[in-house]
């Protein structure tokens, strides 16, 4: 088979398309043949060397890549046969080896991929779908919700103006460009405003009117669009923060005086990791996530944006995902 490897941690020239084994089941596992895997943010610090969150650094050589789609074409012993030649979508854990035209995995991690996806959108939904069920677990958003929402072209952006629209709040999405903010637009926002005119604020000020305030932060940017999202809460409301770029507008965690935020009645609220879990319940919290989103777009509601790329070109996809030149989610095809 051909796969991305990645022989040293740096650049993305380091990763290189090479011709490898193929890799064979064991006991309880499934081969995939893949048709997509997903590129995550997480994979771009992880070639740099810089352990990203609980996901530990790879050994060296790797094929990065944990989501990945295809049909499965091999079982290993004592695997059920009911998924040979299904169409499943997964998401590997914390083993590496989904940017390649196999991939291995435990038949217990697989979700049948439903009817009217293809195989990139529901890459969109095993991971970044995932993670905007758990972030939504935090807010109870109606008709009265006025919910600001920055980097709302990515991945994890258009899944959430597309929820908080399902439920009736009124939407602001911010992002970068006439490009990125006409996809904000067609998701359904009420405002699309390009974060990169400095008097965005004002703008959205406008449209709300002085007696409304925002309710509902989703913040995935931090920086100067953050802190700018943030000062339009009014009291009670909720600033979700799950995560920080380190360039342009967004720069880092938002440096909030002390009792800056109960002073105003303003809650930040981390929703990922073990709270996220919890929040969600069950024996299989992660699995009850990716159910929720699979079949909120099984019926319509998430609309998964992709940005395609053939495998090959793997560290075309990171440049242009580290440069924010992507829309949706980014995705390997072999």
């Amino acid at each position: 088979m051909h796969a991305i490897r990645l022989h040293a941690f740096g650049p993305a020239e380091n990763l290189t398309y090479e011709k490898t084994e193929d890799p064979e089941p064991g006991p309880g596992q499934v081969r995939i043949a893949v048709r997509a895997a997903g590129v995550h943010l997480l994979d771009t610090a992880l070639r740099t060397g810089i352990q990203g969150g609980p996901a530990p650094l790879p050994e060296l050589p790797t094929v990065p890549g944990r989501e990945v789609a295809g049909v499965v074409d091999a079982l290993g012993e004592g695997t059920d046969a009911q998924w040979l030649g299904r169409r499943v979508v997964t998401h590997l854990g914390f083993a590496p080896g989904g940017y390649a035209e196999l991939a291995v995995v435990d038949a217990g991690r697989l979700q049948a991929i439903p009817e009217g996806l293809d195989e990139a959108e529901a890459v969109a939904l095993i991971g970044t779908g995932r993670t905007a069920m758990g972030i939504v677990q935090f807010v109870d958003l109606d008709a009265e919700s006025v919910v600001v929402i920055p980097a709302a072209a990515g991945g994890l952006g258009t899944f959430l103006v597309q929820y908080a629209v399902s439920r009736g709040a009124t939407v602001i999405g911010l992002a970068g460009g006439e490009r990125k903010v006409a996809l904000v637009r067609e998701n359904g926002a009420d405002l699309a405003v390009d974060y990169l005119d400095p008097e965005w604020p004002s703008v959205v000020r406008a449209f709300l009117g002085a007696d409304r305030h925002a309710t509902v932060v989703f913040d995935g940017v931090g920086g100067a669009a953050g802190r700018a999202a943030v000062d339009l809460l009014g009291p009670g409301g909720k600033h979700l923060v799950f995560g920080w770029t380190e360039s342009g507008l967004a720069g880092g965690p938002i440096p909030f005086e002390e009792g800056e935020l109960a002073a105003r009645g303003v809650e930040s609220i981390t929703p990922l990791g073990p709270a996220m879990l919890q929040k969600a319940g069950g024996d299989n919290p992660v699995r009850t996530l990716e159910t929720q989103a699979l079949t909120l777009a099984a019926e319509g509601v998430l609309r998964p944006a992709v940005t395609r790329f053939p495998l090959s070109e793997a560290a075309a996809a990171h440049r242009a995902l580290e440069g924010r030149g992507t829309v949706g989610k980014v995705v390997l095809e072999p």
